[in-house]
């Protein structure tokens, strides 16, 4: 490739004894301590806060012993230089995949897009995003899930309209962390998975219920 993905680590997680993991290319990620070990994992979700230029995802498990955050990190596509944008997009697409084949989540939750009358460009540049996400998910067969940002912050942090700073603090403190998540695009993607998680509702009989996902 002419043009990878750039890489860097994200600031702020230096925590001792946990080893940084750099997919090749697309992005680094950092593993964080694991729950402790139970007979059964209930449920892995994938949360993506889509992007052109930072892709935030989070990974999230939740067994009997509660909700624990697996790794999180970000796909770092190449600056727009002229009409590379299919690079870019396939830069998006392997860095989702290879996240998504290694740690094989159940379920993919990402956020909808956002369309604002005053930049429409803007829109269809993260439906092209959007588009590829599902695509990786789609090949892995793994459901896609879509969430609104307002149904996201409501669920994470009580107000709708939370602020970013609002809903990395919330993220630190869901997941006891020694500092609020950055860049904001992970605890962003973080925020996506704890929704879907804390819409999922269980009947008398077990059985787990989700809404209705993309196809």
């Amino acid at each position: 490739m002419n043009n990878p993905a750039q890489a860097s680590r994200l600031p702020g997680h230096d925590l001792p004894g946990l080893p940084t993991i750099r997919c090749p290319d697309f992005a680094v990620v950092l593993q964080f301590p694991r729950m402790a070990a139970s007979a059964t994992i209930s449920i892995r979700v994938m949360g993506i806060d889509p992007g052109l230029n930072i892709t935030g995802y989070g990974i999230i498990e939740r067994g009997r012993q509660g909700t624990a955050l697996v790794e999180a990190g970000v796909v770092r596509l190449p600056r727009a230089e002229g009409n590379n944008l299919p690079l870019r997009l396939e830069s998006l697409f392997k860095g989702i995949q290879e996240v998504v084949e290694e740690f094989r989540p159940e379920v993919v939750c990402l956020e909808e897009v956002y369309s604002h009358a005053g930049y429409p460009q803007t829109a269809v540049l993260m439906g092209h995003a959007r588009g590829v996400i599902c695509l990786a998910a789609r090949l892995a067969r793994v459901p896609v899930f879509p969430m609104s940002a307002k149904r996201i912050k409501q669920s994470v942090t009580g107000n709708g309209n939370a602020s970013k700073l609002q809903v990395q603090r919330a993220v630190q403190q869901q997941f006891s962390l020694a500092a609020p998540p950055r860049p904001p695009d992970v605890a962003d993607a973080l925020a996506v998975a704890l929704c879907y998680l804390n819409s999922l509702r269980v009947p008398a009989n077990g059985a787990r219920r989700t809404a209705g996902s993309l196809r």
